[in-house]
């Protein structure tokens, strides 16, 4: 799965969408949350417990209704 375009990325943040990154093959280390900002490199994903996790762009981001796709498989 490539990566986001920062249009992609901006409109998540518009709509206020909630999204699941994909980090690894165990979906219990998964980050859910909302988009707040991103450079070249990384984004930083707000947590339902308002924690701010700063994520490599190169992780699987998908709207957290879709049904989780395992990158690694």
């Amino acid at each position: 799965m490539e990566a986001l375009t920062d249009e992609q990325l901006n409109h998540y943040r518009l709509d206020g969408t909630k999204v699941r990154v994909v980090r690894d093959a165990l979906e219990i280390n998964d980050v859910i949350g909302i988009v707040v900002a991103w450079d070249d490199t990384t984004v930083m994903i707000r947590r339902p417990n308002k924690r701010i996790v700063k994520l490599d762009r190169s992780y699987a981001i998908m709207p957290f209704t879709i049904e989780r796709i395992n990158p690694f498989e």
